[in-house]
């Protein structure tokens, strides 16, 4: 919510389990938000200022903090770095590292092919809306994922596009 400020973003997801009695528990949820915000290194002015204020990259970690925030085991990313500079997308490996460290499972879907290769411990490739084929971290170079890509796809009922790559246990 780009018009809403971090504080507001963070605490989104947590609502439900921050109201008591019809309640919200503001103070918690202030405290979670600055306690993610500082953890992640989001730069801004303070929790109030609005998201579509900050960086690309800064804007990446305010929603990976909310979901943080919301005890994910499975994290979903498409695209994660997208339009943000070089700083910020090590930031955003090193907080996708850190979550597969402590057992959370990250899909990453990335038309970004070495980014693909350098965060995956499994690639899945997709052609022509199918899964054309699967490679492990160590089959996985930028000519086997461009030969599958290429290639004609078995039959399946898989029905997205791009391609994917997850990492996780």
């Amino acid at each position: 919510m780009l018009d809403a400020s971090v504080e507001e973003n963070l605490g989104l997801v947590t609502l439900r389990s921050a109201t008591r009695a019809g309640l919200v528990d503001l103070k918690a949820q202030r405290e979670a938000a600055e306690r993610i915000a500082g953890q992640l290194g989001v730069r801004m002015a303070g929790l109030g200022q609005h998201v579509r204020t900050l960086s690309g990259g800064n804007q990446q970690k305010v929603v990976i903090g909310k979901w943080l925030l919301a005890d994910t085991k499975v994290l979903i990313l498409d695209e994660p770095t997208r339009g943000i500079d070089v700083g910020a997308k090590v930031e955003i490996y090193q907080l996708v590292n850190e979550l597969t460290a402590a057992g959370a499972a990250v899909l990453m879907i990335s038309s970004d092919l070495p980014e693909v290769l350098g965060m995956s411990d499994r690639v899945l490739v997709m052609a022509q809306g199918r899964i054309a084929g699967e490679l492990s971290a160590d089959e996985a170079t930028q000519d086997a994922v461009m030969a599958l890509a290429v290639s004609t796809p078995p039959t399946t009922n898989t029905t997205t596009t791009g391609t994917e790559a997850s990492r996780g246990h």
